[in-house]
Formats: structure tokens, sequence, C-alpha cells
């Protein structure tokens, strides 16, 4: 009898792994390792849209940080790593919901300051389904909507206001970007040759023209740095530069507290444009408001939606929870205020309203790649390893 049947005998040695077990193993890994680094650490991103120009370019590729602010859990455990909405290439949803977890934030070593470039979930639904037949729209879960990137301009507890696309939050003036861009007019006597745009300092891909009796009209997003530079150039054909006139009312795009918000009866803000906007106070944690039409009106939509209540609904101008009236209400997350650097084209919670706490995924840390996708093409060497400021 063997004695010592615990130990290994030299003829069970494993047979080696073949190539495919060997290839299979290590893609696993791989898997595992960069969903483990994408939840907790960095996540890479790109930026599709020019709202954040000229401080983030069409075409940047950046990491954002995950523990600055605190990774989150995911809600929906039961999905294809390395996802979002979709899998790769298809409309077939990359997660299902058997499973539903309640969210948290791991520690994170400093919160959302005024100034930071955020990266969130956008919580509305309208945003998170762009370009869909309403009756197609879909609620995802709050760690799989759409990602956006903006600078958070107002935190918990600001109050902030727009003056002539000036930024004051509890009564100063904020800090703007550098980068900061607005929409101008640019008349020109001559159709302008392309070959010329860069001298001018013109971007091709933001250039609308229209031609009428007095020349061409070239409308252009541009930083006012730019257009005092393009102005000291006096070129003979540059007939005028103005800003672009925004809107009156009921013209341009319905703003917050208005923008697709059922709640919105108090007519107090109907004066509110993108560039004059406010005063609006930013809902945080703990603070008790009264209900009444103008609080509803500004707030309602949020406390229903977005501050975990499981049964909040507001009929003719009154709020109920669990079924009972109330007339105050203590808000039970922090919300933020987020605007793009291109201010005349983002859409941003000038129009959807704030961003709660539990949608916000991260900092935007550096640059690693940028790619200019206008005429032209090429690698944008200068801005690799750029931080995001």
């Amino acid at each position: 009898m063997n004695w010592k049947f615990w130990t290994k005998k030299e003829e069970d040695h494993k047979k080696p792994k073949s190539k495919i077990r060997e290839w299979w193993d290590a893609i696993l890994f791989a898997v595992i390792a960069a969903t483990l680094i994408r939840w907790l650490l960095l996540e890479a991103y790109t930026i599709p849209t020019s709202s954040m120009e000229n401080s983030l370019l069409v075409g940047d590729f950046l990491f954002v940080s995950k523990f600055h602010y605190g990774t989150r859990t995911t809600s929906t455990p039961l999905q294809v790593p390395l996802t979002h909405q979709k899998i790769w290439g298809t409309e077939i949803p990359s997660y299902v919901e058997w499973i539903k977890l309640p969210q948290y934030r791991l520690p994170g070593f400093t919160s959302v300051k005024r100034e930071d470039v955020v990266v969130f979930n956008v919580p509305t639904l309208a945003e998170n389904n762009i370009n869909v037949p309403e009756a197609n729209w879909i609620e995802y879960p709050v760690d799989l909507k759409t990602n956006y990137i903006k600078r958070c301009v107002g935190v918990p507890g600001d109050s902030l206001k727009i003056v002539d696309r000036q930024v004051y939050v509890n009564g100063s003036a904020l800090a703007n970007p550098p980068e900061m861009q607005f929409h101008y007019h640019v008349m020109s006597s001559q159709l302008i040759n392309k070959i010329n745009y860069e001298s001018i300092g013109f971007q091709g891909h933001e250039i609308a023209i229209q031609q009428s009796n007095e020349g061409y009209l070239y409308n252009i997003q541009y930083s006012p740095a730019a257009i005092e530079a393009l102005k000291a150039k006096k070129l003979p054909y540059i007939k005028s530069i103005e800003l672009a006139p925004e809107l009156g009312e009921g013209t341009d795009s319905p703003r917050f507290p208005y923008y697709r918000n059922p709640y919105a009866t108090a007519k107090t803000y109907s004066h509110w444009t993108r560039d004059n906007f406010g005063s609006l106070w930013i809902p945080k944690e703990g603070v008790t408001i009264p209900v009444n039409e103008n609080t509803l009106t500004l707030y309602g939509k949020t406390i229903v939606l977005f501050d975990h209540n499981d049964d909040a609904k507001i009929e003719n101008g009154k709020l109920f929870i669990d079924g009972k009236e109330v007339t105050s209400y203590t808000f039970k997350q922090d919300y933020y205020f987020m605007m793009g650097d291109n201010r005349h084209n983002s859409l941003d919670s000038r129009y959807w309203g704030f961003v709660p706490a539990d949608h916000i995924v991260g900092k935007a840390f550096f640059i690693w790649l940028s790619i200019n996708r206008g005429e032209g093409g090429g690698i944008r060497w200068r801005r690799i390893f750029d931080m995001i400021h």
C-alpha cells in the first residue's frame, strides 16, 4: 500500500498546454486586467464633438482618471467586458438587467472642483437617445448612460449667474478657460481661399458660409484672443467681425428649466438665455428647500428623477412622496453645473440642468493621442501627453 498517496507521482506530470490554450489564457488575462484597470483606475475616451474646443479638439484621445473622485461600482454586473451600451459594431445591448446592484462610490482623494474638466453620464433621457425615434428611447442604467465631457463651473451649494457670457459664482467672476470660444460672424467682400485659412486662423470644420449681396458671411467658433488677432491683421477683404447675436426667447433652443421639463410652470425664468442665465442655486446634499411653484420649476424634475425617491410625483403643482404631500424637501445627493468651453456650441447644463453626483465618471487627465480629422489629417504631435486643465 502506498502510504504517501498525497505525494505526486513522477509520471503524473501535466501535459504541456496547447498553443490554443496558451493563447486563450493570455487573452483571458488581458481582458480581465484591462477590465479592472478600466473600472478602477483609467479609461480611454475620444472627443467626438467640438463642444470643448479649443481646450479639447475633435480627434483628441484622452485618459480619464476614475480614482480622483472615487471609482463607482456597477449596477449591471452582467455585461460584455470592455463595452458600453452596445456590443461593438452592432445594435445589440451589451448588458442584461437580470441582476441589478445598488451603486456605491469607493473613496477618492479629491472631489469635483470648479474648473475641473469632468466626464459624466448625461442624466436626461433625450440626450441618451440622440438621433433615435422617441418611441425607441432607452432608459439606460446610470453607469451606462452616454458619456459627456464638460467643465464644471458650479459645485453643490453655489449660486451661479451668467451675465454677458461671463460666469459668476457666488457673486465673483469665474476664471475663463484660456481656449474658450464663442460664435462670431465674419463678413468678407470675397470668398476666402481655403489655402489662407491657417494663416487667418480659421478652423475649417467649424465654418459655415452664407453668400449675400454684401459678400460672404462666415459663421465661426473663435476664442476672443483669436478674434483680436484677426482684427489686428487688418485684412482688406474683411469688412466686419461681430459676435453672433443671441436669438430671443422662443426662437433659440429652449433652456433650463424649460427644456423637456413637464414640471416647469413658473414663468419667472423665461428670460434666461445662453449668455444671460440665472441666478441659480445648485442643489447640495442635506439642504432643505420649500416646495412651491418656483422651486418645483427649477428642481422638480431633479427630485422626481434623480434624487433616489422610490415614489415621488408632482401633481397639480404639489409634490408627493410615498403618497403624502410635502411642503419642504431635503436633497439626498450633491449636484453640479457643467458647461462646454465652446460656449455657443455646447449642449450642457444651461439646457438640460444639473449633473447628479452618482453620474460623475472621472476627471479628464491627459491626452495620449490626437488625430486631426479635418482636411489634411495627420497626428497633432504637440498635443500628445498634454495634461488637461
